[in-house]
């Protein structure tokens, strides 16, 4: 059988399959994902004739392919986050970046040293990858569409810490890399981190992000109307913020995670209420979709191919204290004088740390600049700490939002869809009966 046409078939079936399952399954305690990595597993592990899924294969597809997902997924979350920037509207995230981040990356890098058996630097590449919550399968805990109004306390922190953390957990990358053995001292290699890693490519993220987001506001809102674009090149639009500030960056040495995540904020920032937010976020959320659906069927390839073979049981214990320890009890800790946040909401924030493809990508990323100990074991703990946290959030996040939602007064995600689809069907209807 020709591998290029099974690929097309599975492809399509999938795709397909995500346009529906966001809005079969928002009544149920289950996420799409959930069904995709295990279609992956179950068609690789049918003799196809599928080329293996291992990243150990595929070093430069793994790394892209995550990176592109990932960029697209910071752009959208960017866009639809309503709330204004400013040190006081967006103290929860950033305390959940800037103190919390940085105590689970110290605490993940001991457990995983002392429990795991890693090497000092291999596990401080642990930590900084799984630090990080993912911005792209963390949409049932994420605000809603620009405009939409649900943008409370709990989404609003998850969506801002998930939009700033790919950026920010990208020192303590490159720290994994320079304790790695070199010709130069280890306090030469200590200080250009500081310098190089730590204070400049974080300035180049923040302003380059920064410029381009304003720079293209002014291209989209400001130029004389016979310019102006039309509604069908919106999309195009958002594919350009999205490769032209992460490309700028990267090629000027600044973090392009950051600065793609805050040219969106500052984009939205200008005409909030403009419908093309809402049509610029759809598009970016048709493409995230996609990649994910590639990216989660090869990885259930990988773990039908053996990826979490190398996986001890304190290696599993390092992933399930992140998840069930490190993770809510260092949320509760980094939030406990929030006044605003409830401690229901404090829980949910703290627990809703989801693992994912930003993981993928700094593995892969770190991997592919230098050797590390026990590489396979670190791929392994990345895997399953991924099963699990998808697992377990994918299964725990409609109940939970859903007990949130109402113990706050407000409509659960499946009302307001009914309300929205009623107020289409009316629509509908008056358009019909007026032609």
């Amino acid at each position: 059988m020709s591998f290029y046409n099974i690929a097309l078939v599975l492809l399509g079936i999938a795709i397909l399959g995500v346009a529906w399952l966001p809005s079969l399954l928002e009544k149920y305690p289950l996420s799409y994902p959930i069904l995709y990595i295990g279609l992956g597993l179950g068609v690789y592990s049918l003799p196809l004739g599928l080329p293996p899924a291992d990243p150990f294969q595929h070093p430069k597809l793994v790394t892209h392919l995550s990176e592109l997902c990932v960029i697209v997924a910071l752009t959208g979350t960017g866009l639809k986050i309503d709330r204004p920037f400013s040190l006081r509207t967006w103290r929860s995230p950033l305390l959940l970046v800037l103190v919390l981040m940085v105590f689970t990356i110290a605490g993940l890098a001991l457990a995983g040293w002392a429990l795991a058996g890693l090497a000092l630097p291999s596990a401080l590449l642990l930590a900084a990858s799984l630090a990080p919550t993912d911005p792209v399968l963390a949409g049932d805990v994420q605000v809603g569409d620009p405009g939409e109004g649900r943008e409370d306390n709990v989404r609003f922190a998850l969506t801002g810490e998930a939009g700033l953390n790919d950026g920010l957990a990208f020192p303590f990358v490159y720290l994994a890399l320079a304790l790695l053995p070199a010709a130069a001292p280890l306090a030469d290699r200590v200080l250009h981190w500081l310098w190089m890693d730590v204070l400049y490519r974080v300035a180049a993220g923040v302003v380059l992000g920064w410029l381009s987001g304003r720079l293209l506001a002014y291209l989209i809102f400001n130029l004389p109307k016979r310019l102006s674009l039309k509604p069908s090149a919106y999309g195009f639009v958002a594919l350009a913020v999205t490769l032209t500030s992460y490309g700028v960056t990267e090629l000027l040495h600044g973090y392009g995670f950051l600065a793609v995540f805050i040219a969106a904020v500052a984009l939205r920032s200008r005409e909030r209420k403009h419908e093309y937010h809402k049509q610029m976020h759809a598009f970016t959320d048709q493409m995230e979709r996609l990649l994910i659906v590639i990216i989660l069927i090869l990885f259930g390839g990988a773990i039908a191919g053996g990826l979490l073979a190398p996986l001890t049981w304190p290696a599993a214990a390092v992933a399930l204290l992140l998840l069930l320890v490190l993770r809510p009890v260092g949320g509760m800790l980094t939030l406990a004088r929030s006044s605003r946040v409830t401690v229901a909401e404090r829980a949910v924030i703290s627990f809703f740390g989801i693992r994912g493809i930003g993981s993928v990508f700094y593995i892969a990323y770190a991997l592919e600049k230098a050797e590390f100990a026990q590489a396979r074991l670190l791929w392994a703990m990345l895997g399953f700490t991924m099963l699990v946290s998808i697992g377990m959030h994918g299964v725990l996040a409609t109940p939970v939002m859903n007990w949130l939602d109402r113990r706050h007064g407000r409509k659960i995600t499946a009302e307001l869809s009914e309300e929205e689809q009623g107020e289409e069907v009316q629509s509908d209807s008056a358009s019909e009966t007026a032609r």
